[in-house]
């Protein structure tokens, strides 16, 4: 993973739209000053994930996943692997891992959306943050082939996203995006 240095920047660039996300920011920046390996698994009071929002071209759809763990519907995205060479790239892998796309591009290569949220305690790990940084990649309506991670994954409209989920990270995005 790259530097903190290369983190930080990516984060300035960032201009948050709201209340929460300015917090997010503030946060995320804090942590990464203070926690060398900032993106590992091994910092057990938290790390920072990748996650990817992914479109339609016409912004009609997203897709989401119910997540197994969570017991959520989310964005799909996770950990970030000590071999991925940038957040955006991290995010991109955990898109194609779980949800089988392959033509997904960067909308851009900027951050789209920051949160921040505690994940619960679990047999071998202790209730930790996760900071999520989030890209949105534009695909075609192509088929899911759903993980071992997920109990459902599908293309949703925003009608639909809101039937599913309260979450306003993922209705954050929704706004930002879906018509």
């Amino acid at each position: 993973m790259y530097s903190q240095n290369h983190a930080l920047e990516l984060l300035l660039k960032y201009l948050p739209g709201n209340e929460a996300e300015v917090k997010s920011k503030a946060f995320i920046s804090d942590f990464i000053k203070t926690h060398a390996e900032y993106w590992s698994r091994t910092t057990l009071d938290g790390h920072l994930t990748a996650s990817a929002w992914i479109t339609n071209r016409d912004g009609s759809e997203a897709v989401l996943l119910h997540h197994k763990k969570l017991d959520l519907w989310l964005q799909p995205g996770g950990h970030i692997d000590d071999e991925d060479s940038s957040l955006l790239e991290a995010a991109l892998r955990e898109a194609k891992e779980e949800t089988g796309l392959k033509e997904l591009v960067a909308k851009s290569t900027g951050v789209f959306d920051l949160d921040v949220h505690k994940i619960p305690s679990r047999k071998s790990e202790p209730e930790h943050w996760h900071l999520d940084i989030r890209f949105w990649f534009i695909a075609e309506n192509e088929e899911l082939e759903l993980s071992d991670e997920s109990h459902d994954l599908a293309w949703l409209s925003k009608s639909q996203i809101e039937q599913k989920t309260s979450e306003e990270s993922v209705l954050r995005m929704v706004r930002k995006t879906l018509g």
